[in-house]
């Protein structure tokens, strides 16, 4: 067997790169688009996140459903990216709160209706030993786009582009996105489908029949992120130790930076070790990483902590998927519709109640309750594997 990766896992990741590449040229300047030019206040920001996170979640698990027919996957992916794109630039023409209130929504459809199916479909091409490694490729480049699209942002802000401009100019990104969307799913063929290298073991489900028992690596997995620290809350952690807020563009690349090279390699020890074994890794970083950044006092020492913290993305998000694809056989898109929808949920619940304790107490005591949470996940995990059986190692 050979061990490259399919062309269309790398043509994914390509995708990935460009459409994060155009989304955080955008998303990086929302607070102060909505603060600073339409008036709008903290309440507003909630309500941004709140809705988007939610709209996401939801659509991911009928998004997933409908995957399970791969026939439909190419369109729901194509339709799911070409939605961002023509979204995005609309925001620049706002004049409320509330109007990008409800595209920031519509944004998070489009990704949720092409997560789950590109999910599935890479889990699909990918020869089993090198699904971990065709996941960490495509969160990898995920997040080389993520430190490319806001310092492209920060480029033209320097070079007295005004954020109306800023996000305008996402619209090319965007085209290019679903040009090479197009081309990825149809994998230079002319027509929507794929070559499926890990047919599934049993037939397909019919859409109106019920989804079988949840597995209990997906269950597992949402409790980590009830548990985690929402990213904003990490920044604002940041910039109460001292780091200036024009900075933070720069501290969220390469935060990024962190997050894609620890992906690839996240991505081949799942492969080596085993996704549980690699996902365990991920949150036991977290929780010596959580409670730093609760111990921290200086601005270097939240400079350190924040940019480390990249590296529980890279050992966490392979596995995860890879776990997802193991436990869910020939339900793969459904299995992933119902992974994005339960992470999504359960993050904004933990982001919610954490918030809360960071807003009534202080940044430390938020970050020790989401660290003595995630301990203990860290201790239940190698019993869950043992009685659940998650996938062999």
């Amino acid at each position: 067997m050979s061990n490259k990766l399919p062309r269309q896992v790398k043509l994914f990741g390509a995708v990935s790169l460009l459409n994060d590449f155009a989304s955080e040229m955008v998303y990086p300047l929302l607070p102060a688009f909505v603060t600073g030019v339409l008036g709008g206040g903290a309440a507003a920001l909630g309500a941004l996140d709140g809705a988007a996170d939610a709209a996401a979640a939801l659509i991911k698990l009928v998004a997933g459903r409908l995957a399970d027919r791969p026939s439909r996957r190419g369109p729901l992916i194509v339709s799911g990216y070409f939605i961002a794109a023509a979204v995005r630039p609309i925001i620049a023409l706002t004049g409320a709160a509330w109007q990008v209130i409800g595209l920031r929504v519509v944004d998070r459809f489009g990704k949720g209706l092409r997560t789950p199916p590109r999910d599935a479909m890479i889990a699909d091409v990918t020869p089993a030993p090198l699904v971990g490694r065709a996941f960490g490729l495509q969160r990898g480049l995920d997040h080389v786009g993520a430190v490319i699209g806001p310092l492209v942002a920060w480029w033209m802000l320097s070079r007295n582009a005004d954020v109306r401009t800023v996000i305008l100019a996402s619209f090319v990104p965007g085209v290019v996105v679903v040009l090479l969307a197009i081309w990825t799913v149809t994998d230079g063929k002319g027509r929507y489908g794929t070559v499926r290298v890990n047919p599934p073991t049993e037939p397909l489900p019919s859409l109106t029949v019920p989804y079988r028992p949840l597995p209990s690596s997906i269950i597992a997995i949402s409790f980590f992120y009830l548990l985690r620290m929402p990213e904003t809350l990490m920044i604002l952690r940041a910039q109460t130790l001292g780091i200036a807020v024009a900075l933070i563009p720069l501290l969220w690349s390469a935060l990024h930076v962190v997050r894609s090279s620890t992906s690839f390699v996240g991505g081949a020890l799942s492969d080596r070790i085993g996704p549980s074994r690699t996902m365990w890794i991920g949150w036991i970083a977290y929780v010596v990483l959580a409670a730093g950044m609760a111990l921290a006092t200086t601005p270097l020492a939240a400079w350190l902590v924040f940019l480390a913290l990249g590296v529980v993305a890279g050992l966490t998000e392979s596995p995860e998927r890879a776990l997802v694809s193991a436990a869910t056989g020939g339900h793969r898109g459904s299995g992933f519709g119902v992974y994005h929808a339960l992470t999504g949920v359960a993050a904004l619940v933990g982001g919610i109640v954490l918030g809360l304790v960071f807003q009534g107490t202080n940044g430390k005591t938020a970050f020790v309750v989401s660290a003595v949470g995630a301990l203990g996940l860290v201790i239940l995990w190698p019993f869950w594997t043992r009685s659940h059986r998650v996938p062999p190692q």
